[in-house]
């Protein structure tokens, strides 16, 4: 017996929700305006404290990592050089 699903008609909703905008407020936090109208501060500096490899730890360089960009719908820093799950930022929490 063979069971085949087909997962395209069950998108996820993170797969829908974007980020809308995107505020660096100070100390590694940023406001995340999402496409549902909700909010969220989320803290990265546990994250990049945490981290032991070079390519995250950089960014605890506060100039940085507060130069970060909104592509698709997703922060981006240098190129996919540090990116996140939409689910992690949405729920406020990274790591």
């Amino acid at each position: 017996m063979k069971i085949l699903i087909d997962y395209s008609e069950h998108e996820s909703v993170f797969e829908e929700l974007r980020i809308e905008s995107a505020k660096y407020l100070s100390d590694f936090a940023i406001r995340i305006k999402f496409s549902d109208g909700n909010e969220k501060l989320v803290d990265f500096k546990p994250f990049l404290s945490k981290s032991v490899h070079p390519s995250i730890k950089k960014y605890l360089d506060e100039k940085k990592f507060s130069n970060f960009s909104l592509i698709e719908g997703n922060l981006n820093w240098n190129d996919y050089d540090l990116i996140f799950p939409i689910s992690d930022l949405y729920s406020g929490k990274i790591g």
